[in-house]
């Protein structure tokens, strides 16, 4: 593996023998596994300098953050796309996500009312929230509108409907309803896959269904996604990127998807 595929790692074991951290490690393992289209355990060990054991516990990780697929002796890509990892587990790229969320609040309007889609970048972002602002927010998730509540500012509502258990966000009927009644200014908005090809897309079709009434709700709507989610496609289409103002993301993506973005008419900022 060059040192290319490491992405942020820059070959730590081969300087000074220092042993990488497991995001370190993990992001390497993802950048070795799509260049390369597999994963062999022993090669990963050597490459990084640990041993097979904990380059198996990442891989484990990986798998529950539905970043691979384990195999005897190594890892493959994901090949379901409607597999969805619980919101609590996506916890891989968090300085990333961080980033994605603190360049976001600087969309953030003076006045008027905003939506916060569900999602782990989008739950940073309500936990970053300024002290002071005055906004009414809108959410489907219910652990963003906890953490909101804080904010003595803030006028928080959900939509109601059905809560999905892996990512705490309402679905159905009632906040289709609700959201057929809102008008934002700006819409953050989550997506578990984006791509030129299709688009926005995500693994549930009633999260799907939401999440398009939010697209229309919004005068403005950015999107908040690390690069993992750069070039992906999962099961179902909520919105094509010109329904999109604006893509946050880090700047691990690869420059030819970026370049594919912004040539197909998407403004990206990179955080």
């Amino acid at each position: 593996m060059t040192e290319q595929m490491n992405g942020n790692l820059d070959g730590p074991a081969a300087k000074g023998g220092r042993t990488p951290f497991a995001d370190q490690r993990q992001q390497a393992i993802v950048s070795h596994l799509r260049a390369a289209g597999r994963v062999d355990v022993g090669e990963m060990a050597t490459e990084l300098g640990v041993t097979n054991e904990t380059v198996r516990k990442d891989l484990i990780l990986l798998e529950r953050q539905g970043l691979l697929r384990r195999v005897h002796g190594g890892a493959l890509p994901v090949g379901h796309l409607s597999f969805e990892p619980a919101v609590s587990e996506r916890t891989y790229f968090t300085e990333e996500k961080r980033r994605i969320a603190q360049a976001a609040l600087a969309h953030l309007p003076t006045e008027g009312a905003v939506l916060i889609d569900a999602g782990s970048t989008t739950s940073l972002l309500a936990e970053m929230f300024p002290v002071g602002q005055e906004l009414a927010v809108f959410t489907n998730t219910l652990t963003i509108a906890m953490t909101l509540l804080k904010h003595p500012g803030l006028t928080v509502s959900t939509f109601g409907g059905r809560i999905r258990t892996l990512t705490v966000a309402e679905v159905g009927d009632w906040a289709a309803r609700a959201l057929a009644d809102i008008n934002v200014d700006v819409a953050f908005l989550g997506a578990n896959g984006i791509s030129v090809e299709r688009g926005m897309t995500t693994p549930d079709p009633d999260e799907a269904a939401i999440k398009r009434l939010m697209v229309g709700s919004a005068r403005r709507r950015i999107v908040l996604a690390d690069h993992s989610k750069i070039g992906n496609i999962s099961l179902c289409k909520h919105a094509d990127l010109d329904d999109i103002d604006l893509l946050i993301t880090d700047t691990g993506v690869a420059d030819a998807q970026l370049r594919a973005l912004r040539r197909a008419g998407l403004e990206v900022e990179l955080a």
